[in-house]
């Protein structure tokens, strides 16, 4: 390839918007002056149509020939620029340049026929104040443009035909997102409280599957986890975004639930100084105390570093549990050469806290109760028992060599540890009847058993992911083919008890009976997991209107148990194919509709009782429809989509026999509606909805199962949040998050769980380098029920206010 190749795709788009027509006519000229830079942020798009809406916003005066614009198209303009600056960005490998005349205007003039499109245009110089977005760093604002969680490449959003929500810092700060799924409060599809408030895991569903097993993302690598208790933890003060890819992934990831995947972004060093103390203080006894550095080590900024840390001092909502924590995040980023990047990251993380869950009987709080409601607020544990005490370590790098103009090459690898000490006692679903002669005495729907539960578990992980990427073009086609080979092998070791406490609760008035036994062991086991895999995927643009990926990957999974507790061995290997593709149509106007079908698969533990062997891998499936539309020149994104996605061959259990047979299927149809915008200046709104008229078992060895929810699945949900800043730095904001109502777990509530809203607000103020916010979640402090299942339901969050203090220098 040419040597300019590499200048031409360095200037790849942030939204590309290809044309359906243009049709050409001569700018109006008006009168020329010489503007300052200004900040740009325009996609791709109809030459014509960029170069009249800069000229135009800039004063310029600029003639052009229809006939020589004719069909080309713009290169993306971003960064702060001057409008000639910006002119030529949007020239870049068209075949033109820009003219300046005597007399002070411009005009555009075909290069050289011996170099063509191919050519270098004059340099474009941005101010060292421009932030250009890429698909692994900051975004300001609330709309991201690129992500490479959907293609590991880095991509604009507009052109992935999957639906995929970006949240950035700005946006979780903004709703004070304190966790990780709290972040994820006001993207359609998700539901961030499957099982009620719960101190010990970031659960979440995503089109109506737990995405938490096996594992979400960091940085493109599997924080692995055996379906177990040992699960990795993140910190919200060490990210940069957080990605939710709705749909099966397996075809760049492996063996992965069909619902959708979560991957956090890491912060990376920056070559600007960056200096951050935090100070927060907040309900629940909360104090903690942040810190962000980042800057360059050396002259030529060749080395840079990184430095993020969090020590908080807290309790947890109920038992005067203590919740506190250590975090540790160092990284260096080393520019080996003009071609080489090599960046290392480290994270330490020490939790010490309660454990703290909401669980109670139907009767008393989704159905009647002689006695009344269960308080939202009473706590059903022990203090002095509960506990989930946990110690990770992360150690990783990122080596990306650029071999031509052509070819480069990415090697992503992570080794981890943890140790997770948990306890707790809970609630069980059946009250002790102590009248059996007038089974309505109200004596008898007031006290049931704890049951009594321990996990033990230590976990290592390590990831590696090689990445050749070749980005070439053959005759107007242009490929981005990526080649990757990874590799996983996660140790697990579990015990566990569980059952009976010995001691009984009074749901009303708190009083506990009984003496403490613990349970007997119930697990005791070491799980062996190893996948390799490799894919191939290619994104083609071609026609300057349609973007294409094809992708496919073989892996290969081996599980190995022993099995301590029942004196046995067992091993299974799995082979799987996954597939994908996808369409997108780059309208001129901004507009971008997309058809795509997706696959995933997940090894199957359960023994077929007829074979003595385990069971082929679960699949998932995925056909979706969908419209983007970012509007030219405007900060703003709206999208829609259709799906139908199938959970396929999964093992239930025959209704007569009892034995499981792999004859299983959950199928989920919906409608995903989401939007950020700006309807005035300094005004930004997010809203999400999601209708999901099915979702439900269509086949099962248990007829009884089949036309029900397997998880519970609300038809409406949906979300709007809005906030303002003024001039003067004081902002505020407000936000609803509803959710409908659903018939629990397997439908088997005896009413509806009933729908609730919920009130977030924000109340802020920056001046010179200190910024002050107050975020109230929950604003009303409103009791909820947010899951029902087994017998019990769970109330979700209660309200949570934080203040926090930043000082920047």
């Amino acid at each position: 390839m040419p040597c300019c190749r590499s200048a031409i795709f360095a200037l790849r788009p942030i939204s590309l918007a290809l044309l359906l027509a243009l049709q050409g006519a001569a700018l109006s000229p008006v009168l020329a002056q010489e503007p300052s830079t200004q900040a740009y942020d325009l996609p791709a798009a109809p030459l014509a149509a960029t170069l009249n809406w800069i000229s135009r916003d800039a004063g310029l005066v600029l003639s052009v020939d229809s006939a020589l614009v004719g069909s080309r198209q713009a290169a993306p303009v971003r960064g702060r620029l001057s409008p000639e600056q910006a002119l030529n960005a949007a020239l870049a490998g068209s075949g033109l340049e820009l003219v300046r005349t005597a007399a002070g205007s411009y005009t555009l003039r075909q290069l050289p026929a011996s170099l063509g499109a191919e050519v270098t245009l004059a340099p474009v110089t941005v101010t060292a104040g421009a932030q250009q977005e890429s698909a692994w760093g900051p975004v300001k604002g609330y709309l991201a443009r690129r992500s490479a969680s959907a293609t590991k490449t880095d991509t604009a959003i507009i052109e992935t035909p999957q639906s995929i929500t970006v949240v950035t810092k700005d946006f979780a700060d903004a709703i004070g997102a304190t966790r990780l799924r709290d972040a994820m409060g006001y993207t359609p599809g998700v539901n961030i409280s499957p099982y009620g408030s719960d101190s010990r895991y970031d659960w979440v569903f995503i089109r109506g599957f737990d995405a938490y097993s096996p594992g979400y993302y960091l940085d493109g690598l599997q924080l692995r986890n055996a379906g177990t208790w040992g699960v990795w933890r993140t910190e919200n003060q060490a990210l940069e975004r957080i990605e939710i890819l709705r749909g099966p992934s397996s075809v760049l990831y492996g063996q992965n639930i069909p619902g959708g995947m979560v991957n956090a972004v890491s912060k990376r060093p920056t070559a600007e100084g960056l200096r951050e103390i935090q100070v927060q203080l907040g309900q629940d006894q909360r104090r903690q105390v942040a810190g962000d550095f980042s800057g360059a080590l050396d002259e030529e900024g060749k080395l840079l570093y990184r430095f993020t840390g969090v020590l908080r001092d807290g309790e947890l909502p109920a038992g005067g549990m203590q919740d506190d924590r250590v975090f540790l995040a160092p990284s260096l980023s080393w520019k080996l050469s003009s071609q080489t990047t090599l960046d290392l990251n480290a994270q330490y993380l020490r939790d010490q806290a309660g454990s703290y869950t909401t669980g109670a009987p139907y009767a008393g709080t989704l159905t009647a109760n002689p006695n009344g409601r269960v308080s939202a607020s009473r706590f059903f544990g022990d203090a002095e028992f509960n506990r989930f005490d946990h110690e990770q370590w992360l150690l990783g790098y990122r080596l990306e060599h650029r071999l031509d103009d052509t070819w480069s090459f990415r090697q992503v690898a992570r080794y981890g540890e943890l140790d997770t000490d948990y306890e707790a006692m809970n609630a069980s679903s059946r009250f002790i009847v102590v009248n059996p002669g007038k089974p309505s005495d109200p004596a008898n729907f007031r006290r049931v058993r704890r049951n009594a539960f321990g996990a033990f578990e230590q976990a290592s992980v390590f990831n590696l992911d090689n990445q050749l990427q070749a980005d070439f073009a053959t005759g107007n086609w242009r490929h981005t083919l990526l080649g990757g080979l990874d590799y996983q092998r996660s140790r697990f070791d579990v015990r566990t008890y569980s059952g009976d406490s010995g001691t009984t609760i009074d749901l009303y008035d708190g009083s506990v009976g009984g003496s403490f036994l613990r349970p007997g062991p119930a697990m005791d086991a070491s799980i062996h997991l190893v996948q390799s895999g490799f894919y191939l995927q290619d994104q083609i643009k071609f026609d300057e209107h349609w973007v294409a990926t094809l992708g496919g990957r073989y892996d290969r999974a081996r599980m190995e148990t022993d099995d301590r507790l029942g004196k046995s061995f067992s091993s299974q290997s799995d082979e799987a194919f996954s597939g994908r593709a996808g369409l997108v149509y780059l309208a001129a106007n901004g507009l971008a509709p997309y058809l795509s079908y997706s696959e995933s698969f997940v090894p199957n533990t359960t023994v077929d009782a007829a074979t003595g062997k385990p069971h082929d891998p679960e699949t998932g499936r995925q056909y979706e429809l969908g419209l983007r539309y970012q509007p030219i020149g405007h900060q703003d994104s709206y999208s829609l989509a259709l799906f139908d996605l199938k959970r396929q061959n999964m093992v239930t259990y025959d209704s007569d026999t009892y034995l499981p047979r792999q004859y299983g299927e959950i199928q989920v149809r919906g409608l995903e509606l989401e939007a950020s915008f700006r309807p005035v200046e300094r005004l930004n709104v997010a809203l999400s909805w999601t209708y999901t008229p099915k979702a439900e078992v269509t086949r099962s060895a248990n007829p009884a199962e089949v036309g029900k929810q397997a998880n519970p699945v609300s038809r409406h949900q949906g979300s709007l949040w809005t906030d303002y800043r003024w001039s003067s730095g004081l902002r505020a904001g407000l936000g609803l998050r509803y959710v409908g109502t659903n018939r629990g777990t397997g439908e088997e509530a005896p009413v509806k769980v009933p729908a609730y809203t919920l009130v977030d607000a924000m109340l802020g103020y920056g001046f010179g380098s200190w910024d002050l916010a107050l975020n109230l979640r929950n604003l009303t402090d409103k009791e909820y029920l947010a899951q029902c299942g087994y017998g019990t339901c769970n109330f979700g969050d209660a309200r949570s206010a934080n203040l926090t203090v930043t000082y920047r220098w």
